[in-house]
């Protein structure tokens, strides 16, 4: 045999042996090692007692409302019930009424709830407030037109016949005037909360949160005069209800006469 056929046959074999070496793979990869990340420190945490579902204002609260929760410890504010401090804090809520709305899975303050035996609306009532209640027309023209809802901010407008003009010849006069200002209402009827997206809420009385010496104001205007409620805006909400100052009611006021205005002593 020549030998170029010779070399051309060693050839042959070569690369067949390669191919065929390639065909089984060759030897195995090594097993890749799964990375194993260090676990994160552990976070201490402190059993809090928070709301097992939503609370509305008024509720309530029993056993089934509350429940234990892991709080971490830097998220733990003064006035949260924990287990170590208050072990039977559960067993001390249950009976309280909320005086606010809670969230499920708010941490109950003991400064939203109150003890009480009696009504729920003295249990709501801010300490040194005093609640009244004043008729409104249920079509709601003196309340906004039934816009008004618990917990909204209003002035009480006292309407009146001004019986000195009357007297004298000028008619029928009625006399408006603003008595307080930034009046929080409690309720609305029987309605002291919002419920099922409510928008408008019609009642026959407005309850309202005033001070002792309020309460006396709008007491002696129901039986002189007709009240009135003006919604006042969000924005200016919340402010400490003020009374008009007495100044005011010596001032000279716009009397509309027959459709002519015109400025007249109160007294």
């Amino acid at each position: 045999m020549k030998p170029a056929r010779l070399a051309v046959i060693a050839i042959a074999l070569t690369a067949g042996a390669g191919a065929a070496f390639l065909m089984s793979g060759g030897e195995a990869p090594p097993p890749v090692q799964p990375v194993v990340e260090a676990p994160p420190p552990a976070v201490p945490v402190t059993d809090v007692l928070v709301a097992a579902a939503d609370l509305p204002m008024g509720q309530n609260i029993q056993a089934a409302d509350l429940r234990w929760q892991s709080w971490p410890d830097q998220a733990i504010t003064v006035g949260y019930i924990t287990r170590p401090t208050s072990p039977k804090g559960m067993e001390t809520v249950i009976g309280s009424i909320a005086r606010t709305s809670f969230l499920a899975g708010e941490p109950i303050r003991p400064q939203k709830l109150a003890r009480s035996d009696g009504g729920f609306m003295a249990a709501i009532l801010p300490s040194g407030m005093r609640a009244v209640a004043i008729v409104t027309d249920t079509r709601g023209s003196s309340s906004a037109g039934g816009f008004i809802l618990p917990n909204d901010h209003v002035d009480i407008i006292r309407t009146y016949r001004d019986e000195d003009a009357s007297r004298s010849g000028a008619g029928d006069v009625q006399i408006s005037e603003t008595l307080l200002t930034d009046i929080r209402v409690l309720a609305v009827g029987q309605i002291v909360q919002e419920r099922n997206g409510t928008n408008v809420v019609t009642g026959e009385t407005a309850t309202l949160a005033l001070t002792p010496a309020q309460a006396e104001v709008i007491t002696l205007a129901q039986k002189v005069g007709q009240l009135s409620l003006s919604l006042r805006s969000l924005v200016d909400a919340g402010r400490t209800a003020e009374a008009v100052p007495e100044a005011q009611h010596d001032s000279a006021l716009t009397v509309v006469r027959f459709g002519v205005a015109k400025q007249q002593s109160r007294r």
